[in-house]
């Protein structure tokens, strides 16, 4: 009769005719199963290094409960509970949420799913920042991509699944943000620019849209993020009160609570809205300002943009050179030249305009100096006023304007 020595530790078990291995720990029986299957192993050797596996990581248990310290969790499964609970939370934009989901897989990619938030340290993310430098991503990028993973550590400690204090983010050495002044017009480019938007006819039919001026005029005289403007309903608009309301709409969100506010509706801008208001107040409340004439009019304009780069190519700017963005900053700096009760405006004043809660990214980012400078009761382009300086490139502009008759927008104030 053969007899079968059994490792110290483990039992066997007669199933279908052959001997299978368990051991038990902590008062329960444990199969022993390699990588891969279902069903105890058959071979001694093999049960014996699985449980020698099994007790080794039990008494890592142990020693963690003792010491108080967490439990390993995997980046990848934490990384998806913490885009979750964030989504939840409801205090990003979806746009916000895509980058950080973009960046922490890039990140899973590089440590591996299965590896432990805690066994990740200042060497390894230094050589994931070089990983991201070699795939040719910038500083910028790159801070973006840290910044989305620190988030994650800062949760974890919360949590407990890390020791308060380790973010090896926060501790290695970062590349510096490449600080550059964002692209602004001057007032009198601005002028150029709207007047290029009331003639403009587009090249392509998904391009047609009969409000390139009004769209354009908005941006410019409001300030508002693209989002915002392109989600003004008719009733956010009031001729007879004089101003514009960004709030929060069931088609879009805001990006802040400091976000929904009134801002000033400047004469010009009403001059310009006046005309094209009757057509769309015609069709009820909740009317989109600028709807989308490829969805219908329940959707939002989704390539505002590429109005802005067809509008500003008429006047010589390149592609990508003149955004919704780039009318958002020429907004802060004619702003920040006008009066407010004869005194010049506050920055705090149009830091509120913007949607800002004060005046910090006025003074650091949205605020520009230009050349022209002169102080005015209203933010206002208008090309009359800078007709001498303008007078080459304005000449060019009306010799290519089309004829009036043919103008499929008529009543635009010119």
């Amino acid at each position: 009769m053969t007899r079968h020595r059994i490792p110290p530790g483990l039992f066997a078990r007669d199933q279908g005719g052959q001997r299978r291995y368990y051991a038990r720990l902590n008062g329960r029986r444990v199969a022993l199963c390699p990588p891969g299957s279902t069903r105890a192993t058959t071979d001694p050797e093999v049960a014996a290094a699985l449980y020698g596996h099994l007790v080794a990581e039990d008494q890592k248990r142990t020693l963690r409960g003792i010491h108080g310290v967490p439990e390993p969790v995997a980046l990848a499964n934490y990384c998806t509970e913490h885009l979750r609970k964030k989504a939840t939370a409801g205090k990003v934009s979806d746009q916000h949420l895509e980058a950080d989901e973009r960046h922490l897989t890039r990140a899973t990619e590089f440590f591996g799913a299965d590896r432990a938030l805690a066994t990740i340290d200042v060497p390894a993310v230094t050589g994931w920042i070089a990983a991201l430098r070699d795939r040719g991503y910038g500083a910028d990028t790159v801070l973006h991509h840290l910044h989305s993973l620190s988030n994650v550590y800062k949760r974890a400690q919360r949590e407990g699944y890390v020791p308060l204090g380790h973010n090896p983010v926060s501790a290695c050495e970062k590349p510096s943000g490449v600080r550059r002044e964002r692209r602004w017009l001057e007032v009198p480019d601005a002028a150029l620019l709207l007047e290029a938007a009331r003639t403009y006819r587009p090249q392509c039919a998904w391009l047609a849209v009969p409000y390139a001026h009004e769209l354009v005029a908005t941006l410019l005289l409001t300030g508002g993020r693209p989002a915002e403007v392109l989600g003004l309903e008719v009733d956010d608009v009031s001729l007879e009160r004089e101003t514009v309301t960004f709030r929060p709409t069931a088609r879009r969100r805001l990006k802040t609570l400091t976000s929904h506010r009134t801002v000033p509706l400047w004469p010009q801008l009403a001059e310009i809205l006046r005309p094209y208001f009757p057509r769309r107040e015609q069709l009820g409340p909740g009317t989109l300002l600028f709807p989308s004439y490829r969805t219908g009019q329940e959707g939002m304009l989704q390539h505002a943009h590429r109005i802005i780069a067809a509008v500003a190519a008429r006047i010589g700017y390149a592609t990508g050179e003149v955004t919704c963005y780039t009318l958002r900053h020429t907004y802060t700096a004619a702003r920040l030249q006008t009066l407010d009760n004869g005194a010049p405006v506050s920055p705090f004043s149009v830091g509120r305009e913007l949607g800002h809660g004060g005046d910090a990214l006025v003074r650091k980012v949205y605020g520009h100096l230009g050349t022209v400078r002169h102080r005015s009761p209203a933010v206002e382009y208008r090309v009359e006023q800078h007709a001498a300086k303008l007078r080459d490139k304005l000449a060019a502009l009306r010799a290519a304007e089309p004829d009036s008759e043919n103008d499929p927008v008529p009543g635009r104030p010119r």
